[in-house]
């Protein structure tokens, strides 16, 4: 018997056919397509920038890098130790990859670690096309992570794909006074499984670290194919710049453990990496009581939604999800009816970002410009 859509609630099979049939024949960027009620997340894709301070302790340790090459292993230890909460969790606690809600424009989401020490600052800066900007920092420490990240999402045989587009700037302030700087970019992903109801998500491609003394991490991904592989794989090298002598290699996967291997320096081949896995590496952010946040906030903006949608009460959530846009739509209407632009909150926009441009063309890295979003001030 055929296993599609196995996993699909009897009373939601006719419309998960019916999205499979759309999704088939639609042409262009699937961000936008309304999405069955059941497969729907109950978290906005304005929270996604946290999985990159759960590993708190992780992102807290760059700054205990004592030389250039010590710290690229640590800014690339914590780039990978975020992945399996980025990409795996959900699929771990509720079976299946669940489509996030789009935030609207200006949702915020504002949330901490370790009583205020390591502090998470997001905005939705535009919806067409939608872009989240974050802000994570460090004070203590001297770190500050910033980016920002919107999707292309396509299909193609069987599968979504989907390339992130954007970039993340890390920022680590040294004893001496100078900033050193990271550019980071993001992989691309295919969810698969759509068939049967379960989706899950596959890294593809390579991603890349660029620091500006020079020295890069390339990120292979790989996953199970059809005889050989291991899903969640990767194959990271560090060099002296792109395409420059191997420094280091550590393989293994982005959900457990990876190793050094041959050729690394200092004789450290088959010595851990990181363990992914390891239990308490991550922490979810602590954020205020939904019934004290502001009503820009995502939590408390979607409540209803979320609501709904972990009750089973689809029916509630597709009505609290359509009047929720509904009202946005007619602000943007009555903004443009009135000759107003939208004033971002927390970001402004720094066109063509030297910064970068300049890290971009270490790593000769495409686009070579970029704009980015700066936390005000």
């Amino acid at each position: 018997m055929s296993d599609e859509a196995a996993n699909v609630p009897a009373a939601q099979k006719s419309g998960w056919t019916s999205f499979l049939k759309s999704l088939a024949s639609f042409s262009g960027d699937l961000s936008g397509l309304t999405a069955p009620p059941f497969i729907l997340s109950p978290t906005s894709l304005s929270e996604f920038p946290s999985y990159w301070g759960e590993p708190k302790d992780l992102f807290a340790s760059i700054a205990d890098g004592t030389t250039p090459e010590d710290r690229q292993l640590r800014v690339t230890r914590w780039f990978l130790a975020t992945l399996s909460g980025q990409f795996t969790r959900r699929e771990k606690e509720t079976g299946s990859e669940k489509k996030p809600l789009n935030p609207f424009l200006g949702e915020q989401f504002l949330g901490s670690w370790d009583n205020g020490e390591l502090v998470l600052t997001v905005e939705q800066v535009s919806h067409h096309p939608p872009i989240t900007a974050y802000h994570l920092e460090n004070k203590k420490r001297g770190i500050v992570f910033e980016g920002n990240c919107a999707q292309k999402t396509s299909f193609s045989a069987r599968m979504i794909s989907v390339k992130q587009v954007g970039h993340g700037i890390l920022r680590i302030k040294l004893a001496d006074g100078s900033t050193e700087s990271y550019l980071v970019t993001l992989p691309k992903l295919k969810i698969e499984g759509l068939w049967t109801g379960k989706p899950y998500v596959e890294l593809t491609e390579t991603s890349y670290i660029q620091g500006s003394h020079g020295l890069t991490s390339t990120i292979k991904y790989s996953g199970a194919g059809w005889v050989t592989g291991t899903s969640h794989s990767h194959t990271t090298t560090v060099t002296t710049g792109p395409g420059g002598p191997t420094l280091y290699t550590i393989t293994g996967t982005w959900t457990g453990e990876s190793k050094f291997h041959k050729p690394s320096k200092d004789g450290k081949e088959g010595q851990l990496f990181l363990d992914a896995g390891e239990e308490g590496m991550r922490e979810p952010v602590s954020v205020k009581p939904v019934e004290q946040q502001g009503e820009y906030e995502s939590r408390r903006a979607w409540k209803a939604v979320a609501d709904g949608i972990r009750s089973g009460d689809y029916n509630a959530a597709s009505v609290a999800k359509g009047a929720l846009e509904n009202a946005e739509r007619q602000k943007r209407k009555d903004e443009q009816a009135s000759g107003q632009q939208f004033q971002l909150r927390l970001f402004d926009l720094r066109q063509n970002d030297p910064e970068y441009a300049h890290l971009a063309g270490l790593l000769k890295f495409k686009p070579e410009e970029e704009d980015s979003w700066i936390l005000k001030a």
